[in-house]
């Protein structure tokens, strides 16, 4: 098999994984019948978890963080120990944020900077690519102290948040804004085509709910940033940035499959620098960087003189050292420890200011089945699957809601939406367990199990239509989900502006038996600042976020 076939095969690996990758996405989501018959369990017909479960950054993460390895990402060993062998496959042939990256940096552009010497230049190995191991070393020493940072970088995690929140959304509100507008011009041909593919839009290729996340700007424009910074540095993020490139990296120091160079057969013509991905010095009279080739087989696929072979046990005494000096990973001890240090004092530094838990903001609600908030910053990977997934657009990414330490994890909004109390699917595509997939009896509870917790809603008696204006309104007794129901209503007399006695019912909160889910927030009328809202006092998996402690006997 020549070469070049090889090559191709590449490229279709790269396309085909890239391409299960979106539609796993795609798949993260769910029109669900909320009719009053609906009470059975609702399920995926899809595993859209499994491309993050093969994983082997967030696998080691998770492991360091947590003491445990959840079941699911033992696939990650597919990945991790062939890469002891052949070296980073992985990110040349099936990383889907690689392959954008792989695709956004071979755009055949006119600027001369990209032509040329710079771009032979710019391919040559550069000190900016240990930037990646520093990475790497800093999240490591974070898990050690139970804080799961490496998500934030992790490509699978990025490019899954990145599309489910922003991208998809985006499109989605782009391609039916565009269609409907053009269907409405009112001339009848162009009407008419942009009705079918309004259609066929709606229907076949974008069939899910329309659904906006709150604050994702930041998430935008950091993945644009990483894409177009492709256009400056041939895989910018591959080379210097991304920490799961780093370990795959350090795992493949030693693997017997590499590049051998004949410097007698080299004419010099540098067309295998000009097409190199990972920045591994595969031209002749450098020492090969095996901890950084991608495996992209450019380099062979690209030389005219034969001089370069990928293979088994290759001999790689015929070429020479760089002026750096060694071809192995390019950090010094000195700088791993402080790299693992840094990552050491920042959890510390996260969480400064207060207690641990105490810190957080009192609106900080997680899914339903959350572990306990810090066994939940032990395992979450802000990958966004449970925010996409949620029927009701309810899962948000955070911001500061739960400090710097907990960035874009996922916490309910109920003015937004709230918790349908026979949805578990949040605990269903969580890849690392840090939202506990429920079964139907434990999210609402029966005779024997409470239901799942969420928090506790609470009035503002001054905004209340009842309560401050005299005006009747049982929105929030009728919208709650609960049985019995956990707002109930007393009947009494209100004076309204003129003197008048108005008869009202009131409402009021019973918080034995509220689970927090906001659909009572969620459908007040008050429109701006509801007049019911819910905190997470009262959540099941926390012993002392509690309206009252029991105390000790």
């Amino acid at each position: 098999m020549s070469i070049r076939t090889v090559r191709n095969l590449r490229r279709g690996s790269q396309v085909t994984f890239f391409l299960v990758f979106v539609w796993l996405v795609l798949k993260t989501t769910f029109d669900v019948d909320f009719s009053p018959t609906t009470v059975s369990e609702i399920q995926l017909p899809y595993p859209v978890s499994i491309a993050l479960e093969f994983d082997p950054l967030t696998a080691l993460m998770t492991l360091l963080a947590s003491g445990t390895l959840y079941k699911g990402l033992l696939w990650s060993l597919v990945v991790l120990i062939p890469t002891i062998f052949m070296g980073r496959f992985f990110c040349g042939w099936v990383c889907p944020l690689g392959t954008l990256n792989h695709w956004m940096s071979g755009f055949k552009s006119e600027r001369k900077e990209r032509k040329g010497k710079r771009l032979l230049d710019s391919n040559r190995y550069k000190p900016y690519q240990r930037i990646k191991y520093y990475i790497f070393f800093f999240v490591t020493g974070a898990a050690l102290l139970g804080s799961l940072q490496a998500g934030l970088l992790d490509p699978l995690p990025l490019l899954a948040r990145s599309i489910g929140t922003a991208v998809l959304p985006t499109l989605h509100t782009g391609a039916l804004a565009m269609t409907a507008a053009a269907r409405n011009t009112g001339v009848a041909p162009i009407s008419a085509v942009a009705g079918g593919v309004y259609d066929f839009l709606d229907v076949t290729v974008l069939p899910y709910r329309q659904a906006h996340f709150h604050g994702v700007l930041l998430i935008g424009t950091l993945f644009a940033l990483i894409l177009l910074l492709n256009r400056v540095f041939t895989r910018f993020w591959c080379r210097g940035i991304c920490p799961l490139g780093a370990m795959l990296g350090i795992f493949s120091r030693f693997a017997i499959f590499g590049l051998q160079k004949d410097e007698e057969a080299c004419g010099g013509c540098n067309k295998c620098l000009l097409n190199c991905q990972g920045g591994d010095n595969p031209i002749v009279g450098l020492k090969w960087r095996q901890s950084e080739c991608h495996l992209c087989l450019n380099c062979e696929a690209s030389c005219p003189d034969g001089a370069l072979h990928f293979r088994f046990f290759p001999k790689q005494e015929d070429t020479r050292e760089n002026p750096a000096g060694t071809a192995e990973v390019d950090v010094t001890r000195r700088k791993v420890v402080g790299s693992l240090a840094a990552g050491v004092v920042a959890v510390p530094l996260f969480r400064s200011g207060g207690a641990f838990e105490a810190n957080r903001s009192a609106f900080l609600i997680r899914p339903p089945g959350s572990l306990p908030e810090g066994n939940f910053l032990e395992r979450c990977i802000r990958c966004g699957q449970c925010m996409r997934v949620c029927p009701n657009n309810a899962l948000h990414p955070t911001l500061l809601e739960s400090g710097f330490e907990g960035l874009w994890t996922p916490y309910m909004i109920p003015k937004i939406g709230y918790c349908e109390p026979t949805c578990t699917l949040c605990g269903q595509v969580c890849p690392t367990g840090a939202i506990q997939e429920l079964a139907f009896e434990e999210k609402v509870g029966d005779d024997d199990t409470p239901p799942m917790r969420m928090g506790t809603a609470f009035f503002d008696r001054g905004r209340c239509l009842p309560w401050a204006m005299a005006t009747p309104c049982i929105v929030c007794e009728e919208w709650c989900p609960v049985s019995p129901k956990a707002i109930f209503l007393s009947e009494e007399t209100a004076i309204d502006i003129d003197g008048n006695e108005v008869r009202v019912q009131r409402p009021r909160v019973d918080p034995a038996l509220c689970t927090g889910c906001g659909a009572c927030e969620y459908a007040c009328p008050v429109f701006d600042k509801k007049a019911v809202y819910v905190t997470s006092v009262g959540e099941s998996r926390s012993e002392t976020n509690q309206i009252l402690l029991e105390r000790a006997t």
